[in-house]
């Protein structure tokens, strides 16, 4: 048997392509994106059967389909392809050794710095309360680009630093607030709101503005409603289901681990 010739430019071509795969699969897993994907490859499966069979009329059909493929996807995929345009070009995408924590499989390899305790127990506290609450957690994407719209803080997270933000007569309860690791660093901060018509009618501009941020960014948000006192998750532009606080605590320490 002839030896395989394989160079070490192949072997990274593998790598950066097994990457590549793994980071697409991070932003449209649990979304509907990875149904539309599905749908797509077996379009094109098709249409490689269809002319393997010589089924002209429909392999052209689908051929005519594939040639626009590539606008197609730019539009299915907007979000999507936002998302990961911004972690390539995240100024802070090896911050504190993320990007290669990014890269374990395992969850339970690494420790949020973030006091998720302190953020669950004044939720808790605020529902109780009937305190409305915006506050968003910075991951990978900076968030600098929201941060200018509110007043710049520097302040260590604790539970009665978020409840006195966030009291009905402070000057800084109105619009979100900006978690960075373990540091309150922005309040007042006015966020991008969802167009999403899918969202229930039920759901304020607090809950619009938590969608819309993490439409476009990594970032996970929590909202209190004044209304009726129930925490919201939202990440990925999704609202994400839990029945306890308990359960929160956790998805927050998973999500915030990787």
């Amino acid at each position: 048997m002839d030896i395989i010739d394989i160079r070490i430019l192949d072997i990274l071509d593998i790598v950066f392509v097994a990457l590549l795969l793994y980071y697409v699969y991070k932003l449209v897993r649990g979304t509907a994106a990875v149904n539309i994907f599905i749908g797509i490859v077996v379009i094109y499966l098709v249409w490689l059967l269809t002319r393997l069979l010589q089924m002209e009329l429909l392999s052209s059909v689908l051929g005519e389909f594939i040639g626009v493929g590539v606008f197609a996807l730019i539009v299915v995929f907007q979000q999507e392809i936002r998302k990961f345009l911004l972690m390539i070009g995240s100024t802070n995408f090896t911050h504190n050794g993320r990007f290669f924590r990014n890269l374990r499989f395992s969850r339970d390899e690494t420790e949020s710095r973030t006091n998720i305790d302190a953020i669950v127990n004044a939720c808790q506290s605020m529902g109780e309360s009937l305190t409305g609450a915006l506050m968003v957690i910075q991951r990978n994407n900076k968030l600098d680009f929201v941060k200018t719209t509110g007043d710049k803080m520097k302040i260590e997270l604790n539970q009665p630093i978020i409840e006195s933000v966030f009291f009905k007569n402070s000057t800084l309860h109105d619009g979100a607030m900006i978690i960075e690791e373990n540091k309150i660093t922005a309040t007042r901060v006015i966020l991008p709101v969802s167009n999403d018509r899918s969202i229930p009618l039920r759901f304020g501009l607090r809950h619009r503005a938590a969608v819309g941020i993490t439409e476009k960014t990594d970032a996970l948000a929590l909202v209190v409603s004044e209304e009726t006192g129930q925490t919201s998750f939202i990440k990925d532009g999704q609202f994400v289901m839990f029945e306890t606080m308990e359960e929160l605590r956790e998805k927050l320490k998973e999500d915030l681990s990787r």
